[in-house]
């Protein structure tokens, strides 16, 4: 009996004592994960959140027994989100043992490799392009893989200052979005293209007109470098943009000149403009008033439309024509919008992407308009796919935001994104370390074009806009690919050069 006592109590010891480690281990994890400022989930959730990591480590073994997920999850997949996590923190992007891509999947593009690509010291390299050359500050713009719109207001004070940190130290742009210029666009010394929505938020007088003086004051910036005006967007076209109020803090309400008592609400187009003279008037009265380079944003509904605004184009003056056209695919995201809308209205950048550029091309325009195109390109074989269809520029957003952190949460407006970008309460926001984070940005994008360059050298060209649609073949339903250019002809008055 007396041994048997003492061994209950030997256990009873050894079990408290476990449960003291444990007790301390958690104690030592928590105060780690609080003051770290890598993770933003470990920052806002201490200990549980480090299961994350470990189920997302666990998850690439257990896949093979029970589930295969990598390609199938939406609106991204693990493999793209895994492609940006890595890049992102600079770890190394080779993969082992083969490809988890199904490159029999009709629309797959597969790039078409060169027998004697240039050598190591011929390496591809991507080169500065001009935009608005009539303009009185034209802007060379360093580089063809930018930062898309995403406003203050949308996305947090510390997501935006990482964005212009990251760019500034890759060498990118950074587009505001439709909520205004606020001093966090600013901070990092970026390059910043200046978003004017239906709402005309940072640009509107009291009765909410477009103010000539407010244009003149965003311009007086030196790193604005341009304007856009937006039409639409690809996730929500015929529609202005939500801004719930729960988002709305007395900062943002004053940047955007608007109340913060209830959601803002923009119109669903711009008010002055009903046809495409009254907005190419509206180009050349901004380019006028600011000096820069201004350009339009829109998705695609039709050719008939296109080819309408290009004709337009094509009879009005040199001076009324945009410097640039961003084309937002329907596939594009956004914090939020109705599912109709998101799921149904627009064309796929990959239908629209080759119909502008030959439009643009028939026009005779295409050293006068830039390309700029988006809609869920976050990937160097989306970003080479595009180039190689005639885009000049690639812009994104939500590749942007994996950078920065983004799990996928789909909490973007409802406040309480756990990665602290979509959201305004403090409590989140600190898990974002913008001192951190913007490093984040930077590899990506520089990660991003580096991979460009690859696939460019690899099919035999020595910058990436020299690709062309005869470098891909596209995947047909009968398990055979054919060269895009004779599925999507270039225009041209010769033959493919």
């Amino acid at each position: 009996m007396g041994f048997a006592m003492k061994a209950i109590e030997f256990f009873a010891i050894s079990f408290v004592s476990i449960i003291g480690l444990v007790a301390v281990l958690a104690v030592v994890m928590f105060v780690v994960d609080r003051f770290q400022t890598s993770d933003a989930i470990r920052r806002n959730y201490p200990v549980i959140g480090r299961f994350r990591h470990l189920f997302s480590e666990l998850g690439e073994f257990f896949r093979q027994y029970f589930f295969a997920m990598d390609r199938e999850e939406l609106p991204f997949n693990r493999a793209q989100r895994e492609w940006v996590g890595r890049a992102s923190s600079g770890k190394s992007n080779t993969v082992a043992f083969g490809s988890t891509r199904n490159l029999n999947i009709p629309g797959t593009p597969i790039f078409v490799n060169a027998p004697f690509p240039p050598l190591d010291d011929q390496y591809a390299k991507s080169e500065p392009l001009v935009i608005g050359p009539t303009a009185r500050t034209p802007f060379d713009a360093p580089s063809f893989f930018n930062i898309s719109g995403m406003s203050y207001g949308a996305i947090s004070k510390p997501a935006v200052q990482a964005l212009s940190r990251g760019a500034k130290e890759a060498g990118v742009w950074l587009n505001t979005g439709e909520g205004g210029l606020s001093p966090f666009h600013l901070e990092g010394g970026c390059d910043v293209v200046f978003q004017i929505g239906t709402a005309k938020y940072g640009v509107r007088d009291s009765e909410g007109n477009l103010s000539d003086d407010k244009l003149r004051e965003i311009a007086a910036h030196d790193t604005v470098r341009m304007f856009e005006l937006k039409l639409s967007q690809g996730a929500k076209p015929g529609k202005g943009g939500i801004l719930p109020a729960e988002k709305i803090t007395d900062e943002i309400a004053a940047i955007r000149g608007i109340s913060k008592d209830h959601d803002s609400l923009s119109p669903n187009r711009h008010r002055e403009m009903n046809c495409f003279n009254d907005l190419l008037d509206m180009v050349r009265h901004i380019r006028g008033v600011t000096g820069k380079p201004v350009g339009i944003k829109t998705v695609v509904g039709s050719e008939e439309v296109m080819r309408d605004l290009f004709e337009t184009i094509s009879r009005r003056s040199e001076e009324c024509a945009p410097d640039f056209i961003t084309i937002d695919g329907g596939e594009g995201g956004t914090g939020a919008a109705p599912m109709p809308l998101i799921d149904l209205v627009g064309m796929s950048v990959r239908e629209a992407l080759p119909l502008v550029a030959n439009l643009r091309d028939e026009c005779g325009l295409k050293d006068r308009i830039r390309l700029i195109t988006s809609g869920k390109l976050v990937n160097p074989s989306d970003v080479a796919w595009a180039l190689a269809t005639g885009a000049d520029f690639v812009t994104s957003a939500r590749g942007f935001m994996f950078a920065l952190g983004c799990i996928q949460a789909l909490k973007c407006n409802k406040n309480t994104c756990p990665t602290g970008i979509t959201t305004h309460d403090p409590r989140f926001q600190k898990g974002l370390v913008a001192e951190q984070k913007y490093r984040r940005v930077a590899r990506y994008a520089t990660e991003i074009i580096h991979e460009v360059e690859t696939i460019a050298n690899s099919v035999g060209v020595s910058e990436p806009r020299l690709m062309r649609r005869r470098h891909m073949r596209i995947m047909q339903d009968n398990g055979r690919s054919v060269p895009m250019n004779e599925i999507q002809p270039s225009y041209s008055p010769v033959a493919e050069s």
